[in-house]
Parts: C-alpha cells; structure tokens; sequence
C-alpha cells in the first residue's frame, strides 16, 4: 500500500459548528451560550472519531520543537476567541504534508501542514491562518453549505480525489470524479464568498486583540497566491487560484480587503524573528519515507518504484496516490489488496469504482506482460460520458505474492496512447536510487554584505524557477533589495 500520499493539493476547508456573532459595527461580539456549545460534548465526540482519519490523510503528525510551537500559537488564538477558558481543550496538529493547507473541525482540533507553515514569514500569520480556520468552525459554515445532516458534515465532504482542480468542469472532470473519488479522502468543501469574507475579517480583529499586527492576513493570503500562480505556471497549468483562498473570492481583491479591514491598526508585533528560528530546519516538499515528485519523475525509496509521467502532464503526491494530469487525459498510481492474483485484483478495482453507482465499468479482456522484469496486466473500459466515450485502464504491477500496484487512467476514447510511456517506465530502483532520494529542508540565513536576491536564490535545492521560489518563499518581489543581517528562507538537501 502507498503510504501517506498527498493528493490533488486540498482546498481549504473542513466542518463549522456553532456561530460567532458580529455586532452592527463588524467588530467581535461574544456570545458565550455559542461559545460553551460550540465545545459541547457532542462535538467533542465528533472531532475525536474524526481526528485520527484526518491525521492518517494528511501523512501524519509531526512531533518536536516546531509542532510544539505551532500548538502553542494555535491554542493562544484559539483563547482569543472565547470557546473555551481551558487551553488543553484544543488540539493543535502539525500535519506532514507538503499541501499549503489549514482547516479546523469540531470539538477543538485545528490542523496546519508543515508546507502551509513553511511559506509563512512571522507569527502573526500563522496565527491568522490558524484563526481563519477556527470561525469556520464557530460560524457553522460548512452546515450552512450542506443542507443534510451526515457524517460528513463534521468533517467536510470527503470522497473527491480528483477535483475540478485537476480535472475541470467538462464531461471528462463529472466523470473522473465518480472513477477516481473511490480510494482517498481528502477535504475539498468549498466555502462561500461571504464566508470567507466573514472568516477573514474576524481573523484579523483576534489578531488586533491578541497584540498582534492585524495586516498579517494580507500578507499571508498574498503569499499563497503567489505560490499558486508560481505552481499553476511551473505545472503549465492556467490554475492560479489558491488553494487555500480557492473558493469565489478573487485573490487579489481578497488580500485588498484583508488590508482594508485592518486598516489602520499597525503597531502591533509579528514576531518574525522568533517565527524564523522555531520554524527552522522544517521539512520542506515530499516527505522521501511518502515518496518525491522531481518533475516528471516519481520515486519511492521504501517501495524501491519509480515511474516516469508523459511529456506534457505533471504529478502531486496525494495521500494514497499520485495523480498524473495533462490535457490528454488524467491518472492516478495507487494500490490496493493483493492475493496473488493479478486479474482478481484488476477486476476487484474496476468494481471499486462503481461501488454504489448505478453506472457499470466491465473490463474488456485482461492483457498479461512484463515491464520492466516485473509481472503485470492491463484492461481497458469504454465508458459512454454524456455525449462522448471515454477510455478507462486499470494497469497493475505484481512487486511480490503480497503486493500490487497500478496505474487508473482516463482518456478520451482511442487516446490512451499517451499513457503508454508511462505504464512502461516502472521499474525497481536500487538500494544505491533509493539511498540518493534526500528530504529538503528550510533554512533560515543571516544575509551578509553584498548578499543579493540572486547569491541567495543560488542556495535553493532546486534547477528550475530558483529565484521565483526564493521570492515566494520570502514574502519578497522582483524590486525586493536584500539588506545586511536581514534574515532570508532557503530550501537546501
């Protein structure tokens, strides 16, 4: 089984419960029977069933000095806003994912990924975000979005992998939904303009509260922006909308109005020095125990695997799977049970994917091969989409008696041939591959004299796009001029 994958970046989002009230002037109003009920004992239950699927999807949760200083912002916040006057009743988890994702769900428990922090540049953005996420909660926005009351309600809707994101909104995208929504998990409820307008805007009024600069909101949510237009433009995707800010607020005008909210309450503290030196030495991109992307390349160290995706499509790690996106068609490598019998397990993950649709997919005759010295087999579906037909192939590697892995992919009728390179490229790698594939890691310099944006952007880990990334990661522009002693963000092996 793939363990821990990160998939299709998750937007923002997860459950709501109970309601913040605003006063007639915007400013925080308490309302302490909301408060009280929002950490009721039904929640709290609710939250703590939840908890332990949330933490497994999103590859864990981290341990040490940088977890611990992130539990501690995100239960001072969480103080701020009255829910509740004993701070162990919030659970604050540093998640081991590289998608820049927040989200909180009832009971108390607040969540951020490790690449979510990583992009930050003080504390008072992080405990922007943190707050952000915790209305939500209070607000009970994800309720007010879904008129049934079910178990997902708690925790966000849960079941899309491959969303409008990856997919788009035609035919193919409905589609792709239904086949690739079987085997993952991952949050992808999307708030509404007011909503997050509501969230921001109470976000910076705690941080007001709590001492801190209220413009942080700004700052962060111009920061995501930029890493996603810089992801949408490396991916050669027209996406720039940002996950974290991915629902209908436009990101520019959004960051507009989260400076206009705090307005003229400057003054108070970031922290970012103390921010830069805790956050330090924090894993940055795939986790290589969960398997790393380099451009069209996929390698998994534990699994000895690697594959290779076709000219023109790019890859994200996922939480049980890799997904494989380009205009030609979509895909996903992942894993399932195993007997021992390779056309069983074919058949048992196309039965999968109509698991309670009303829709069949039968498997045309199964094709037995080799590829690379491995065992494998392949079977192809035409499936009427609407108007048109789609091709749906399942092909699947024996690794050994005990474990099994293949490629799902979707094309437009008779265009599966782009995926042909791909199905041929897995291949064990050896100890010696599996030794070389290193973690990245964040590092925080003292510039010195002479130091520019480009001697710095040098440092990076990375071949493409080194000055662009440095830039985004540091909250930094084009006309930025680094000055002597200032602190910068590099990303090195």
């Amino acid at each position: 089984m793939l363990r821990s994958y990160r998939f299709a970046r998750p937007l923002l989002g997860a459950a709501a419960t109970l309601s913040l009230v605003l006063s007639s002037s915007g400013s925080v109003a308490q309302s302490s029977s909301a408060a009280s009920a929002a950490m009721s004992a039904k929640y709290r239950q609710q939250g703590a069933e939840a908890h332990p699927q949330l933490v497994a999807e999103f590859g864990g949760a981290m341990s040490g000095p940088q977890a611990t200083y992130v539990e501690t912002i995100g239960r001072n916040m969480a103080m701020q806003t009255g829910m509740s006057t004993v701070r162990s009743d919030f659970t604050v988890t540093l998640l081991n994912s590289s998608v820049d994702n927040a989200f909180a769900i009832p009971g108390g428990y607040i969540y951020a990924t490790r690449q979510l922090v990583a992009l930050m540049n003080n504390e008072a953005e992080l405990g922007g975000v943190l707050t952000h996420e915790l209305i939500h909660v209070r607000q009970l926005h994800s309720q007010k979005r879904q008129s049934a009351a079910t178990r997902n309600a708690v925790i966000g809707i849960l079941g899309t992998v491959l969303s409008g994101v990856l997919l788009g909104d035609g035919q193919l995208g409905q589609l792709g939904q239904q086949l690739f929504g079987q085997g993952s998990q991952m949050l992808t409820l999307k708030y509404s303009r007011g909503q997050e307008t509501e969230s921001d805007n109470l976000a910076i009024d705690y941080l007001a509260k709590a001492g801190y600069d209220p413009r942080a909101m700004s700052t962060v949510l111009q920061s995501l922006a930029n890493q996603n237009a810089l992801d949408a433009r490396l991916m050669g995707s027209n996406n720039q909308v940002p996950e974290w800010a991915s629902t209908h607020p436009e990101p520019g005008k959004r960051v507009a109005g989260a400076l206009a909210r705090a307005g003229n309450r400057g003054g108070g503290v970031t922290n970012r020095d103390t921010f830069l030196t805790r956050i330090n030495g924090i894993m940055y991109g795939d986790d290589p125990k969960q398997g790393v992307v380099e451009g069209r390349r996929f390698t998994h160290p534990d699994i000895k695997l690697a594959f290779d995706a076709p000219n023109g499509f790019y890859m994200v790690n996922g939480t049980r799977s890799v997904s494989i996106s380009g205009q030609a068609g979509k895909g996903e490598f992942t894993s399932a049970a195993y007997s021992g019998d390779i056309d069983a397990y074919i058949r048992s993950v196309f039965a999968a994917l109509t698991q309670g649709s009303q829709q069949q997919i039968s498997p045309s005759a199964i094709s037995r091969t080799t590829i690379n010295g491995i065992p494998a087999a392949s079977a192809t579906a035409r499936v009427t989409n609407g108007s048109s037909q789609v091709d749906v192939t399942v092909f699947a590697y024996e690794f050994s008696g005990d474990s099994a892995y293949h490629f799902l992919t979707m094309s437009q009728a008779g265009t599966a041939a782009p995926f042909g390179s791909m199905y041929q490229s897995v291949r064990r790698i050896s100890a010696a591959e599996a030794a070389a594939v290193r973690p990245r890691r964040l590092q925080v310099l003292t510039a010195r004299k002479g130091d520019t944006v480009q001697t710095l952007a040098a440092k990076m880990a990375y071949s493409d796009a080194p000055v662009d990334r440095f830039l985004v990661l540091n909250g930094l522009t084009s006309r930025s001029v680094i000055s002597t002693g200032q602190k910068v963000k590099v990303i090195t092996y």
